[in-house]
């Protein structure tokens, strides 16, 4: 891995954001040379990637999170019902003659 791509990865989200809106920022105001136009759009392809993979982490532990509560909703409820099934009924006793 190159240098540039391991300080790519220590970039936060919102780091890479706002690097690629400067990029296109200067691109739209006809800023960036031509010699440097494909080195840019190069740059922000790289910060796009970025990006998309830090969104797909994020969606992965948002889901897992949820997942997990699920269920322990649902193991919460399953020890609810059975505490009030257990509470309805009367223990009964047998005798035996």
């Amino acid at each position: 891995m190159s240098h540039d791509n391991q300080n790519d990865l220590e970039l936060s989200f919102g780091e890479a954001i706002s690097e690629l809106e400067a990029i296109l920022r200067r691109i739209e105001a006809e800023e960036t040379d031509i010699d440097e136009l494909a080195g840019q759009l190069k740059r922000a392809t790289g910060l796009l990637d970025l990006c998309r993979g830090k969104i797909r982490k994020a969606e992965t532990e948002v889901n897992q999170i949820v997942a997990d509560l699920e269920i322990a909703e649902t193991a919460d409820a399953a020890d609810a019902a059975d505490s009030v099934e257990g509470a309805g009924e009367p223990e009964t006793e047998t005798e035996e003659s």
